[in-house]
């Protein structure tokens, strides 16, 4: 399988730029040209020379992937069943149906003079398209503070989505007490809040989270510190907040690479975050104590959903003229979901 995949990308030379998440499993990742989380992949795919941009990521990464290229470039998609729970967890109807009670409490217009609207990148491109439209933009785990920062420069509220969790975490590092986000439950009436608590709070949180991240809990801190005295517990900001309260430092999974990179021999490291990336790191660094901070190994199934016969597949398509699982984002929804996401590249 190796040999076959390393044959078809060299017939197709420079015509195919291969992205690879931190995430995908390493008989995957190994054949990436650039690897990156959502943010740093974002910025690649917008860059990329290639005709053909194979996505080894999930659902809604080759979607941002086909806003940001070229009318030329075509994203390619090796299993269409790599989706995103928690970009599943916002639908579209449910999102203008809570902006709809928004607006009929007189929180805002429809055009979001009074809440600005962000959605983190881990959303369907008509989730992006929809705070675009708003005048809001979308963020990732690296500059959700900056997108904070960015709405409530227009506004005193905001409506973050999906993951509540990033929202909270963000939030609450910024000095915003948690009595003032409160989380809309798109399964209850009204979001499940009354209408005071809604016009009182600074931040609107969606009910939504990341399957892998939700799994990690206090007690696992308090577990891998008994096992490992002096360990340094780092997790993902999509992890719980009572979680990230007890971790000795936050950061996206860029910044969670750095930290390891960057330390000294004989550090250690409890991580939050997904298994292969943490397994990734423990290889690389064997100098240093890095495990996972719940032992139960913590996979992204949706991720793991790209195979070698996937990426194989594809690109072996590629090669006889045949382009397979392209995603393509309808016009009127492209329009939109790129100025939010033209809006998240321009902020830090």
């Amino acid at each position: 399988m190796d040999d076959r995949i390393t044959a078809a990308k060299q017939a197709l030379g420079r015509e195919c730029v291969i992205l690879g998440h931190h995430y995908q499993r390493d008989e995957v990742i190994k054949f990436a040209d650039f690897r990156g989380d959502s943010y740093k992949l974002s910025q690649q795919a917008a860059q990329a020379a290639g005709r053909y941009i194979v996505f080894c990521g999930v659902h809604f990464m080759a979607e941002s992937a086909d806003i940001l290229g070229r009318a030329s470039q075509q994203v390619i998609l090796p299993d269409l069943n790599a989706g995103c729970s928690m970009a599943d967890m916002a639908e579209i109807g449910q999102v203008e149906d809570c902006w709809e009670q928004l607006v009929g409490l007189g929180l805002t217009s429809d055009s979001g003079d009074q809440v600005t609207p962000i959605t983190y990148i881990n959303s369907t491109a008509a989730i992006k398209a929809f705070c675009g439209e708003r005048g809001g933009l979308v963020c990732t785990s690296s500059n959700a503070a900056g997108a904070f920062r960015w709405a409530f420069a227009k506004t005193a509220k905001l409506f973050f989505l999906p993951d509540q969790h990033l929202g909270r975490n963000t939030g609450y590092a910024m000095g915003i007490p948690l009595a003032d986000m409160v989380t809309w439950d798109p399964y209850l009436p009204m979001g499940g809040l009354t209408r005071e608590r809604l016009r009182s709070a600074r931040v609107i949180l969606w009910k939504g989270h990341c399957s892998v991240h939700q799994r990690f809990l206090p007690e696992h801190v308090d577990n891998v510190r008994e096992r490992y005295p002096g360990i340094r517990v780092i997790v993902h900001p999509e992890c719980r907040w009572e979680v990230c309260q007890k971790a000795d430092a936050l950061g996206s999974t860029e910044k969670l690479i750095k930290m390891v990179m960057e330390a000294p021999a004989g550090a250690k490291f409890a991580i939050g975050t997904e298994i292969h990336l943490v397994n990734r790191l423990a290889k690389q660094h064997p100098d240093k104590i890095v495990v996972t901070l719940d032992d139960s190994g913590c996979l992204c199934t949706t991720m793991f959903r790209i195979s070698p016969q996937h990426l194989c597949w594809a690109l072996e398509n590629l090669v006889e003229g045949s382009v397979v699982n392209r995603i393509a984002v309808r016009d009127e929804v492209k329009y939109w979901a790129r100025v939010a996401l033209d809006r998240m590249l321009e902020i830090q």
